[in-house]
C-alpha cells in the first residue's frame, strides 16, 4: 500500500486559534471547564482571565482537533457566552500543554 506523503502532511498541520470570549464568562468555572475540555483533543496552549471580564483561550493543534475543541467549548459554556472572537494565526508549538494561565 502507498502513502500519499502530501496527505499525510495536511492532516499532521498544526493551526492556531486565538479565542476571546465574553458575556458572564468569569466566576462560572470556565478556565477550568475549558481545561477538562482540552483532555479530550490533541491540543497544547492556555486559558486565562482577563482584567475585563473576558477569557483569552490560545490553543494549537490539528485543524480538525482544534476545531473541535472550540465547538466543544461554545458548547458547554453556551450559557455564559454572548460574543467569541475567533483569530487564527500560524502555530508556534511553544506549548507544551493545554494550561489554566494566571
Amino acid at each position: 500500500m502507498r502513502h500519499c506523503y502530501k496527505c499525510i502532511m495536511v492532516t499532521t498541520e498544526l493551526t492556531r486559534r486565538h479565542c476571546i470570549f465574553s458575556g458572564r464568562v468569569q466566576g462560572v468555572g470556565f478556565r477550568y471547564a475549558t481545561r477538562n475540555l482540552a483532555i479530550n483533543f490533541d491540543v497544547t496552549g492556555y486559558v486565562r482571565n482577563l482584567p475585563d471580564g473576558r477569557i483569552d483561550v490560545v490553543m494549537e493543534g490539528p485543524a480538525f482537533e482544534v476545531d473541535s475543541f472550540v465547538e466543544a467549548i461554545n458548547d458547554r459554556m453556551k450559557h455564559y457566552i454572548r460574543n467569541a472572537e475567533i483569530h487564527e494565526q500560524l502555530a508556534t508549538g511553544e506549548f507544551p500543554q493545554f494550561t489554566i494561565a494566571r
